[in-house]
């Protein structure tokens, strides 16, 4: 994959790395990995899982039937396993970029003095 992930697909990823899950198995460990931010909603989330299937990130475990239901389990496909690397790794990059800027730009904002509001005395 060429293109940065999103971060749903990201999580969904991340979500699989471990170990196979099934739909709602994601949708929890997403809320976890995310700290509650993202909330994948089911008909979104197998609306991912079957675009990652097609793209070759994630392909179906097993199925199993429980309580008269189907439950599938997906795991993450050696491509999935690359690009969930490549990502993370790229991701990375850019926070030790960003955490470097952030180092020197406070070091140069504490040498400015602080303005005040007009009109002081």
């Amino acid at each position: 994959m060429d293109t940065p992930l999103r971060e749903p697909t990201f999580l969904i990823l991340t979500a699989l790395a471990r170990e196979p899950m099934h739909g709602y198995g994601i949708i929890g460990e997403v809320a976890a990995l995310s700290e509650g931010r993202l909330s994948l909603r089911p008909g979104t989330l197998y609306g991912a899982l079957d675009r990652l299937v097609d793209a070759g990130l994630v392909e179906v475990d097993r199925e199993e039937v429980v309580d008269g239901r189907l439950r599938r389990y997906y795991r993450l496909s050696a491509t999935g396993d690359a690009t969930l690397t490549a990502e993370t790794e790229r991701l990375r990059r850019n926070v030790e970029a960003a955490t470097a800027r952030l180092r020197k730009g406070s070091r140069v904002a504490r040498q400015v003095a602080p303005r005040t509001a007009g009109g002081l005395a």
